[in-house]
């Protein structure tokens, strides 16, 4: 059986006191040997955990103890390796970064469509289905005859969408839309936009790719290829396997079996996206990093982050040394006072 517990989870709600809510999840993340990363904002939580199964439950569960968060949406997988390197816990202005002021999600989200009524939708003649995530990912795997609007990132998706509302574009006269996404966090946020925008009919798939593939057989599937994830699985398919895909260790790109075959990929230095990017310093610092990590999976060990009982004692050492300067600094004060200037120890 797989070793670690993967949850993926999202809620829209407003959070005013989310900065307050940090240092109390840090704290309760670290001392059940939780990695991963997760995003604090005024318009809710998002974020990828991983760990020990009672860890990740007590979490969520801890998560779920805020009212606000009762109806906290996650979605779970298993590997047998960690998914992460380090835990993350951060603040920022939005969940998912759309960057339109004042959008109201949780108001306004579209309507949502179950993963065993999505294919009878996306199949009709009138509906325009459209792929909100970014173009490293739709080219992995995609819905058939799913719109890439070829975004480098989420923010750019309301800029494509003004284009396309012109004569001649896919949403002209204010079509009915269906969206999707990995986990479903962008489609709430799309189609709250979408709406704000004046389209009233607007879709999204509940619960997301990852929902789809895990609920739907794959003889039934209309999903080719394999979704991208954001973690060191780095894919999935359907029944959320692990897929083949690998990331280029040094531009992050996932990376296709047929990729790593070419002359331009060399295993932590290059794939055909970055070649000729490096200059010679950063190959071989990258060169220098490939070696280390081999040595340290020969040696059973993590190279890329710490383990997190190491992370912990480093903790508690940086914690003591700053405890030792202040009461040194005490110290030099009190002896100010006195008239007898000591030299601070460091």
């Amino acid at each position: 059986m797989a070793k670690y517990l993967v949850a993926a989870l999202y809620h829209f709600v407003e959070l005013d006191d989310y900065e307050s809510l940090q240092q109390p999840l840090i704290d309760f993340c670290e001392q059940r040997d939780i990695i991963g990363t997760l995003l604090l904002a005024r318009e809710g939580i998002n974020g990828t955990v991983a760990g020990p199964e009672q860890g990740v439950r007590e979490l969520l569960d801890y998560l779920r103890s805020d009212a606000r968060l009762a109806n906290l949406v996650h979605k779970e997988a298993w590997t047998d390796v960690l998914a992460f390197y380090r835990l993350k816990i951060k603040l920022k202005k939005e969940i998912v970064t759309l960057g339109v002021p004042d959008l109201k999600t949780a108001e306004m989200v579209g309507e949502y469509v179950a993963p065993e009524d999505w294919n009878d939708l996306i199949t009709q003649p009138d509906v325009v289905l459209i792929d909100t995530r970014n173009d490293y990912e739709v080219g992995i795997g995609t819905f058939k005859n799913a719109i890439n609007p070829k975004t480098d990132s989420f923010s750019q998706l309301p800029e494509w969408v003004e284009e396309q509302r012109k004569p001649g574009g896919v949403l002209h006269g204010n079509p009915r839309v269906a969206m999707f996404c990995t986990g479903g966090i962008r489609c709430e946020k799309s189609t709250a936009y979408m709406r704000s925008q004046g389209f009233d009919q607007v879709y999204h798939l509940q619960g997301g790719i990852l929902r789809y593939l895990e609920e739907i057989p794959a003889e039934q599937s209309t999903w080719i290829g394999e979704c991208f994830v954001f973690d060191e699985r780095v894919s999935v398919g359907h029944g959320l396997a692990r897929g083949d895909y690998q990331f280029c260790r040094a531009c992050r790109m996932p990376l296709s079996a047929e990729e790593r075959a070419t002359p331009q990929y060399e295993e932590g230095v290059s794939c055909p996206y970055c070649h000729g990017s490096w200059g010679p310093e950063k190959m071989q610092s990258l060169r220098e990093r490939q070696k280390q990590m081999q040595l340290a999976q020969e040696r059973d060990e993590r190279h890329v982050g710490a383990p997190m009982q190491s992370m912990k004692e480093q903790k508690r050492q940086r914690k003591a040394e700053l405890a030792e300067l202040s009461r040194q600094a005490q110290k030099q004060r009190e002896a100010k006072d006195k008239g007898q200037d000591q030299p601070m120890a460091c």
